[in-house]
């Protein structure tokens, strides 16, 4: 049987269709011969090559062209579906009114033919062509039983994964339909809140309520369950997450409506579940006013373009639609990487968008200058940073010299070339900072701070003493961890998991803030058109996570339990490691609690204390001197006396400059 299948499968579409015409006038001739057997009985069988030949010649004359014309020899059989089916009833029944006027012309010039013919020839054709096409798919499938599952002696272990779907709509009955085709999983059940569909039979799968689920398991030997709500908010699909921690279940989702409209996933795509869903935070709808502001019709740059925040900006920036999107990326794999999807897209959408990809540094103060000049840019959105706080705790110089000085030349270039808005992408870890990158960031914040006040400002390093007539509104946001950005604990834990743990945790007290990439990103575009000027925005996080309760509700979800003192037994155990250099257990969003509600729910204002910018500027000539000079203690002083909060946990030390000690 697989040997005709797989040969039937490689023929040529001609081939193929040569076959399927030729069944199909076999099964005319079939269905009106039977037509008179049901209507005149055995004993008056008709012989088709003597009585009534006009007819016999005429029934898949009629009907092939019709069929052809209806597309019944187009539709794949693998795929064949309800469109085919109806294309089908309405080719069968045309052809047959046609047969009924030839049998009526028939009747005045020879035999008398029984009218009845003519519903009998109907009705047997559907059954026939339309039953055969319906048999030939679940051949090609593989599984004449796919969906008999409560049929007699038809249940059968054929060693796929058993999974129960969640959600029996129109998104569930889609993933069933694809898992079958696929053969990957085998869907054994639905779970629905809907109690009217309870305990009924859906696709060939009894639908349970999620109160059931013991019994759904007990009786089905379910090991994993799909999550198809994609309808379903993120409030509704963490209480959902939550009840089914319970289960010893791996959980899983399908993607979102908007990614399926999209066209990036399709609806068998199955995808661990979404973490975000665990935070339960519906994102709050964008005002388009805002979005727009800075972007529609005009020249944007974006530094950092290929990092995990500055791509998913791009991505945002580009559906507002701006004359030209400038791409700024020292990195070149990133800057391809996010050069070629945003191509991508506005190939698909014929967007009339200029992309420019411009590989350089923000430590390159005339690039810089060049590149807004050149392009007369409206709108700076500045992502560049290091990040990651115990790399940057042991490259201070790096850190210094790319968080700092990258700042201050892209804002001092924004000043010179007239750029009129100009938004630092900032973080929590620059409230009363414990380690370098928190520091650096508040002291990006300070230096945006002390431009945004002066009208006419002396630029850093102007040794001709030349005033700049300052035209940039300067603005900060500030925000805590992004959900799946490059550093991310959630793709460390899934990894943990994968490999069979254990996960690795800092400090079983550890919490963290977190938002989802796009809400970040969405918020920031929103609040640099807020601005007025030197204004600090908190994004409105939600309540702090425990990353233990992360981790644990990660493992669960994976269908695994926690090894622990209670439960030694457990599949994957939680191993607190220790905080790492210039980890703060506890990020905060404000230094003081000077804040403002703005007209936007999520968004807060904060009045942050400020270093004029002739004072400041002498602190950092004094800080890229110690940095020059290797001289750590001298930087970590400066940061102390600068950085209001800047509490180190101990000496700061430089990688390189301690080898150089150690190897006079």
């Amino acid at each position: 049987m697989d040997k005709l299948r797989t040969f039937l499968l490689e023929l040529s579409r001609r081939q193929k269709r040569l076959i399927q015409v030729s069944a199909d006038i076999v099964l005319v001739w079939l269905a009106l011969w039977l037509s008179f057997v049901v209507r005149l009985g055995v004993d008056a069988l008709i012989n088709p090559f003597t009585a009534h030949q006009v007819l016999f010649l005429s029934a898949p004359a009629i009907a092939i062209p019709l069929f052809i014309r209806f597309g019944m020899y187009r539709a794949v059989m693998r795929y064949f579906g309800n469109d085919a089916l109806i294309a089908i009833i309405k080719a069968v029944s045309l052809s047959s009114l046609i047969l009924g006027i030839v049998v009526f012309w028939y009747s005045n010039h020879q035999n008398i033919v029984p009218r009845s013919i003519i519903f009998n020839y109907w009705w047997l054709s559907l059954i026939m062509i339309g039953g055969l096409r319906l048999a030939m798919r679940q051949y090609f499938l593989g599984d004449w039983f796919t969906a008999a599952q409560h049929v007699p002696f038809t249940n059968r272990d054929d060693g796929l994964p058993k999974v129960a779907i969640y959600g029996a709509g129109a998104a569930g009955n889609q993933l069933v339909a694809a898992l079958r085709m696929g053969r990957v999983m085998r869907p054994i059940a639905f779970i629905d809140d809907d109690s009217s569909i309870a305990d009924r039979v859906i696709a060939g799968l009894q639908v349970y309520k999620p109160k059931n689920i013991q019994r759904m398991i007990d009786v089905t030997g379910a090991q994993e369950i799909l999550l198809a709500i994609p309808s379903a908010n993120r409030v509704r699909r963490r209480e959902i997450l939550g009840f089914l921690e319970g289960f010893p279940l791996h959980v899983r989702s399908i993607p979102g409506f908007m990614d399926l409209a999209s066209g990036r996933v399709k609806v068998d795509d199955i995808q661990e579940v979404d973490i975000a869903d665990l935070l339960g935070r519906d994102a709050v709808p964008a005002q388009e006013s805002l979005l727009e502001h800075c972007i529609k019709e005009q020249v944007v740059m974006v530094t950092g373009a290929g990092g995990s925040i500055g791509s998913e900006l791009c991505r945002q920036i580009l559906e507002l639609r701006p004359s030209t999107l400038i791409m700024f990326e020292h990195s070149e794999f990133n800057l391809y990487s996010i050069l070629s999807e945003l191509e991508q897209q506005v190939a698909r959408k014929s967007l009339s968008v200029r992309l420019l990809p411009i590989l350089g540094s923000v430590t390159n103060p005339r690039k810089l200058l060049d590149v807004m000049n050149v392009w007369q840019v409206n709108t700076v959105y500045h992502a560049a940073a290091y990040k990651h706080v115990p790399i940057v705790e042991h490259n201070i110089a790096e850190g210094v010299l790319n968080n700092v000085i990258g700042t201050l030349n892209t804002a001092q270039a924004a000043l010179q070339a007239g750029v009129a808005n100009f938004v630092l992408i900032s973080t929590d870890k620059a409230v009363r900072p414990t380690n370098v990158m928190g520091s650096t960031k508040r002291l990006a914040e300070l230096t945006l701070q002390a431009l945004s006040r002066e009208i006419a400002p002396v630029l850093f390093g102007d040794n001709a003493n030349v005033s700049r007539v300052n035209k940039t509104r300067f603005t900060m946001v500030r925000f805590g961890n992004v959900l799946g950005s490059s550093g991310s604990v959630i793709p460390l834990f899934h990894k943990q998991i994968k490999s069979g743990g254990p996960l690795t945790v800092t400090h079983p007290k550890i919490t963290r803030y977190f938002m989802t990439i796009p809400e970040a990103a969405q918020l920031v575009i929103q609040a640099g058109a807020m601005g007025m000027g030197g204004d600090v925005f908190v994004l409105d996080m939600g309540e702090p996570v425990r990353i233990v309760e992360l981790a644990e509700k990660m493992i669960h979800l994976s269908g695994f339990s926690v090894r622990s003192e209670k439960n030694p037994h457990g599949d994957i155990a939680i191993e607190f490691t220790g905080l790492r250099p210039g980890e703060k257990l506890y990020e905060e969003l404000l230094i003081g609690d000077n804040v403002v509600q703005t007209s936007h729910p999520m968004i807060m204002s904060a009045n942050e204390d400020f270093i004029p910018w002739d004072a400041l500027k002498g602190k950092l000539a004094e800080l890229i001197t110690a940095v020059e000079t290797d001289d750590y203690s001298r930087v970590r002083q400066l940061l102390r006396d600068t950085v209001s909060g800047y509490a180190p946990d101990g000496e700061i030390v430089d990688w390189i400059h301690q080898q150089r000690r150690r190897d006079p």
